[in-house]
């Protein structure tokens, strides 16, 4: 079974933060990492080589696989910042309205910028996702 390649790191996050290029993208990374401590009371780490990640949870898909993860995190991608909400999205359907301008995958949600969605909102859905998987692991 291959073995997952994102896993928590010690590298310096404000080292990784400060290396992004992009001044807007890097502004708005520091606001998230704070928004992110603040709602997860927890250390950011680096995850990889470029993801920063709160907290961790075990999981076991009924393959037999497994492994750890963040219960939340993101990345500050050349496209969009990358946050990554572990629940999906399916069940947060009212705040994904009043959200603003996005696009998601799986978990994942694409911001172009900070300012693009209502940051109540954001924080809202941070929120109720971290206290979902805290709940489940």
């Amino acid at each position: 079974m291959a073995e997952l390649k994102t896993k928590k790191t010690n590298a310096s996050v404000t080292a990784f933060l400060n290396k992004v290029k992009n001044e807007k993208r890097r502004a708005d990374s520091f606001a998230v990492l704070e928004l992110m401590k603040s709602i997860t009371k927890e250390e950011p780490k680096m995850w990889g080589s470029s993801i920063v990640g709160f907290g961790s949870y075990h999981y076991v898909y009924a393959s037999g696989r497994e492994g750890d993860w963040m219960v939340t995190g993101f990345s500050p991608r050349a496209q969009n910042l990358t946050l990554y909400i572990m629940t999906g999205f399916d069940r947060y359907e009212t705040l994904m309205k009043k959200l603003g301008k996005y696009k998601t995958g799986k978990s994942c949600l694409y911001i172009s910028k900070l300012e693009d969605v209502d940051q109540s909102v954001l924080k809202a859905l941070i929120q109720a996702s971290v206290l979902h998987m805290k709940k489940r692991h």
